[in-house]
């Protein structure tokens, strides 16, 4: 079964997303995310000039020998705009292969490890009050875990702060927005915080929390020991994961759980945390980790060292991004937690999709394949929008990670 087409397709239903639909000779298709937020058209690009070319006649059940050939036959390797490329083409054949089977994906994969996929909703507010309020509508609506994130007094706004509850997108406009940031502040509300939900709540509700890389380790491990009383599921992307080294200082000195790895994109940049336990929970993505292929061998690895999979599931993954990890999420024995932040109706239009939320799991879908599509007329009325992740400086005025 030959590759006949590869089309790239970019569009913009309440943010942009970057697809790879394949077409082989015998009439089958598959789809594939390539999405990298704010940097997506240097995705579109990477796949429409080099790789798209080098797709055309060949076999599409050869999922393993591509994914070799477009990542050893390239001198460039790794980094974020070419493994969001491979992702797009190992996932699309994966669909492929899904379709000729007529399976799922996920029984390719060995059937299912587990009944439902349980997943995270995103509580915010700007203050206590109005996370509270937040978090006790996801526990009404099934969520078992909830991440919760508050403004923080003294600062205008803070990170996973958004006046749509449900529909969180930091990315927006031609060019970056600047927000202010005190560590100190930080960490001087943030446990106050989880004092009043764990009192809200009780015991059972799993309660995650993202840092999202601003502390430098010794903070870390600050933060890590003031939450230890609350017993948080985890304390997700505490420190830049450059410093490696850092987690280990962390480790030392709370037992709060550490994840991080969404914008780590292959087991060579994260097997150190691994191997050392220096984390509980890899949050790697299908499409920004090579795809179905080298996602599951970064799973693999985890395993035997007790670290879990956690992946990221914010909406700049599209839903070909999420129905791919849930058949990876239902498959493997590490699975952990998955992030769950529903699409828009629009965005839902676009891609239409068989996985559904129940009583706080997410089901893949039984369809052959990803159960997963693009509707290419629906894609064409929402064109290419310039947006921009913002950036942090510190109250002085020095540059920070956002």
């Amino acid at each position: 079964m030959k590759i006949t087409e590869a089309k790239v397709i970019v569009t913009c239903p309440g943010r942009n997303f970057v697809t790879l639909k394949l077409t082989t000779d015998e009439g089958i298709t598959g789809v594939g995310d390539a999405t990298l937020n704010g940097r997506e058209l240097a995705v579109e690009s990477y796949l429409r000039e080099h790789v798209v070319p080098l797709l055309i006649g060949r076999d599409a059940h050869r999922i393993e020998d591509t994914w070799q050939y477009l990542f050893q036959g390239a001198y460039w390797r790794r980094g974020p705009v070419t493994m969001s490329a491979i992702a797009a083409v190992d996932t699309a054949l994966w669909d492929i292969k899904g379709k000729a089977a007529g399976l799922p994906v996920y029984q390719l994969l060995g059937g299912r490890s587990r009944d439902g996929v349980t997943v995270y909703g995103h509580a915010n507010g700007e203050t206590v009050d109005e996370v509270l309020t937040e978090t006790a509508r996801f526990v009404d609506l099934g969520y078992r875990a909830v991440r919760l994130q508050c403004g923080v007094p003294g600062l205008a706004s803070t990170y996973g702060v958004s006046a749509d509850k449900m529909f969180y997108e930091p990315a927006k406009g031609s060019a970056p927005e600047e927000n202010v940031w005190s560590t100190e502040k930080y960490l001087n509300f943030v446990p106050r915080l989880f004092a009043r939900a764990r009192e809200e709540f009780g015991p059972e509700l799993a309660m995650l929390h993202d840092v999202h890389h601003r502390l430098t380790p010794v903070e870390a491990a600050r933060l890590g020991r003031s939450l230890e009383p609350y017993h948080l599921f985890w304390m997700e992307d505490p420190v830049p994961a450059d410093l490696q080294e850092g987690f280990r200082l962390i480790r030392e000195h709370t037992t709060t759980p550490i994840a991080v790895g969404e914008v780590i994109n292959s087991i060579w940049d994260c097997a150190d945390l691994i191997r050392g336990q220096l984390i509980d929970f890899i949050r790697c993505t299908v499409v920004h980790a090579g795809g179905i292929t080298h996602l599951r061998r970064i799973f693999d690895l985890a395993a035997l060292h007790h670290v879990r999979s956690g992946s990221h599931g914010a909406t700049d993954l599209s839903p070909v991004c999420l129905s791919a990890a849930l058949h990876l999420d239902v498959s493997i024995p590490n699975f952990g937690i998955q992030e769950y932040m529903r699409h828009t109706e629009a965005t839902d239009e676009v891609f239409p999709h068989g996985y559904h939320f129940a009583e706080g799991y997410l089901q893949p879908s039984e369809e052959p394949g990803l159960g997963v599509d693009i509707d290419e007329a629906a894609a064409a009325r929402y064109p290419y929008q310039p947006a921009y992740l913002p950036v942090n400086r510190l109250e002085d005025g020095t540059m920070h990670p956002w």
